[in-house]
């Protein structure tokens, strides 16, 4: 059985991974609501916890409670690579994710956010480069973690993005589409859109209020899984969101903003 994104980060102290993951969704649901500003600035919070996680690797899995930064960033990260350099197969801990860490943090010192007046004003280039660059930071920490294939630590990763959809009311286990107008696939979509992982296709039927199961199985689950939209597997009776379905239920939320 492979790794449980919830499991991702369970070696950490709750704190520490909390900053983790706080700096990291604010990036994505910045990205997707267009702020590009907070987007790139929460760039430079992910970088000081990843740095600690990364430290706290080489220094032979000890982790603080909360994320620390040093004084002098750019010149600590390029140092990592000759101080931790007797240690063995660490070339991404003290090479790789140290300089994606710089570059991530420069866009957040140098390129419009962060000060007035800096070289350029915040764009959407630039948020673009932070959030995929916040991407392949957090599976490559997964996979570090767990020594894991970088496809399974990437998939992983994707499993961690909480996706907040204004109009998805939620209420415990309960959730309801407040847009009107909106086809059961559609209405589909922008649910799964809002979970990580698997989804029991009976909390589906559920949250949608569809009159007949037979009829959401035949009409929309499996047609969405022709189309490769989601991954509807029919012995576990389980929902999946496919990434041509994060597109479109993505699209679905910025035509209806």
């Amino acid at each position: 059985m492979g790794l449980a994104p919830e499991d991702a980060f369970s070696v950490l102290p709750s704190t520490l991974r909390d900053d983790l993951l706080s700096a990291f969704n604010d990036i994505v649901k910045n990205y997707r609501e267009h702020k590009w500003e907070p987007s790139e600035l929460n760039g430079g919070k992910l970088c000081e916890a990843a740095y600690t996680i990364t430290v706290g690797w080489l220094e032979g899995g000890t982790y603080p409670a909360r994320a620390k930064k040093p004084n002098r960033f750019p010149q600590t990260c390029w140092a990592m690579e000759q101080k931790y350099a007797t240690i063995p197969d660490s070339r991404s801990p003290r090479i790789l994710i140290p300089r994606m860490m710089i570059g991530l943090y420069d866009i957040r010192n140098n390129r419009g956010v962060g000060h007035a007046g800096a070289e350029v004003d915040p764009n959407h280039m630039d948020a673009t480069v932070v959030l995929y660059t916040a991407k392949w930071l957090m599976a490559e920490l997964v996979r570090l973690l767990h020594t894991l294939h970088i496809d399974e630590a990437t998939a992983i990763v994707d499993g961690l993005i909480e996706r907040e959809v204004a109009w998805v009311w939620t209420h415990g286990d309960k959730k309801r589409v407040l847009r009107t107008g909106m086809t059961w696939k559609q209405q589909t979509l922008v649910l799964m859109l809002t979970q990580a992982g698997d989804v029991p296709e009976a909390d589906l039927f559920r949250w949608l209020e569809h009159p007949s199961m037979a009829s959401l199985r035949k009409d929309v689950l499996k047609p969405l899984h022709r189309a490769r939209q989601i991954e509807y597997d029919t012995e576990k009776r389980t929902v999946r969101l496919l990434p041509p379905g994060v597109t479109s239920a993505e699209e679905l939320v910025a035509s209806k903003a």
